[in-house]
């Protein structure tokens, strides 16, 4: 029963490096190569190209981060639960 257990362990933790690894796999990335004095300006482009980007990222969905907007009382799950007083 133990090793059946530990094969569905493994079983699960491969499933999710496999969802992981395919949504990684979509991910548009900004490829570099440093050889030359021209490739090393071209790599600051493009990073200024990654930071603009993340910039607008950023500020485009600010207005749903809750570090910046704050959480409701009501929804915060981390507060302490309140005692319940019926007199």
């Amino acid at each position: 029963m133990s090793n059946n257990c530990a094969v569905n362990s493994s079983l699960v933790i491969a499933q999710k490096a496999v969802k992981q690894l395919r949504l990684e796999a979509g991910v548009r990335r900004i490829k570099t190569c440093v050889d030359s004095e021209r490739a090393a300006v071209q790599h600051s482009s493009q990073v200024s190209q990654a930071a603009a980007e993340l910039k607008t990222f950023c500020l485009q969905n600010a207005h749903k981060d809750p570090l910046l907007t704050g959480v409701p009382s009501g929804d915060n799950p981390f507060r302490p639960p309140k005692s319940c007083v019926l007199f």
